[in-house]
């Protein structure tokens, strides 16, 4: 059976997708910077899923306190792995950072990838003190369908319906700032990547966006956003054809508009994802706003 014009734009839209998730599936393992010690495959959620999983990098000699980051990887919520985690140099600055994975849209449909990025948090606030976490101070930091998850984490630091069963419901999932990387914000505006199914949008809410319209307006970090929300840097490629700039576009300037601070910045030559992005003018950037936000949790 010949496919269709628009059949076959849609199924390599899919396909882009798929071959991106599959390159994010192993990565390399980050170099640990000298002192660091690395505890893998803390269970998140007693008694969860496989996936409920993340990995702590701790400096060793560190006083006090540490702020924290959080990765949270990409691959169309379908693929992807916590190892490979682009955060672990931050911890020669003196913070910890937490890699963490997620039931995947095979798995379970939304919001169960939320839950599990909520259930992170509250468990990392849970469990501050036995690593010397600082509770106040933890920021997100994420790519593809992971910049979609950082993005609600630092929209929905509220929403209880969002916050699933995963324990440590006495502790709260707010963030204090979010570097989202080339994230989908509103899921019912990704055209063909959405409308069919199979792609990556339908499987993760359960079907196609336009006959599922409020099941994507509740996965859409854009729905969320009000004066409580975290501050925000994005960075998005000006030639990324997966997920479309205007997705930061619009989520950059509703945050303007009730007054969060964000700073959308355009990586320019790059599409999803590229060297541009872990330029070191990209890191440094990325780095001092983790210090203008986390420095103070530094005790």
């Amino acid at each position: 059976m010949k496919l269709t014009r628009i059949g076959a734009i849609g199924l390599a839209i899919f396909l882009a997708w798929v071959n991106l998730a599959v390159s994010q599936k192993r990565p390399a393992p980050p170099k640990l910077p000298e002192g660091v010690r690395v505890l893998r495959n803390l269970q998140y959620v007693e008694g969860g899923h496989e996936r409920n999983r993340l990995d702590l990098y701790v400096p060793e000699k560190a006083e006090g306190r540490l702020p924290l980051v959080v990765w949270i990887h990409g691959g169309a919520w379908q693929a992807g792995s916590k190892e490979g985690c682009p955060a672990v140099p931050l911890t020669a600055k003196g913070y910890a950072v937490a890699s963490i994975n997620y039931r995947l849209s095979q798995h379970a449909i939304f919001p169960a990838q939320i839950e599990d990025c909520k259930a992170a948090i509250r468990w990392l606030r849970a469990n501050a003190a036995k690593y010397h976490l600082d509770p106040d101070h933890i920021g997100v930091w994420g790519a593809s369908a992971g910049g979609h998850l950082v993005a609600l984490l630092g929209t929905t630091g509220g929403e209880k319906d969002l916050e699933g069963n995963g324990g440590n419901l006495d502790q709260s999932s707010r963030v204090q700032c979010v570097v989202d990387w080339f994230g989908p914000s509103n899921l019912a505006t990704m055209g063909k990547q959405a409308d069919k199914p199979g792609t990556p949008v339908a499987r993760l809410i359960g079907g196609p966006a336009q006959e599922n319209k409020e099941k994507a307006r509740k996965a859409s970090p854009l729905t969320y956003v009000s004066k409580d929300s975290a501050p925000f840097l994005i960075m998005h490629g000006d030639k990324d054809n997966i997920v479309p700039p205007s997705q930061s576009d619009v989520l950059a300037e509703a945050l303007r508009k009730v007054g969060v601070e964000v700073k959308l910045q355009i990586v320019e030559g790059n599409g999803h994802g590229g060297p541009g992005f872990n330029s070191p003018d990209n890191r440094k950037f990325i780095e001092d706003f983790f210090t203008k936000h986390l420095d103070k949790g530094k005790k």
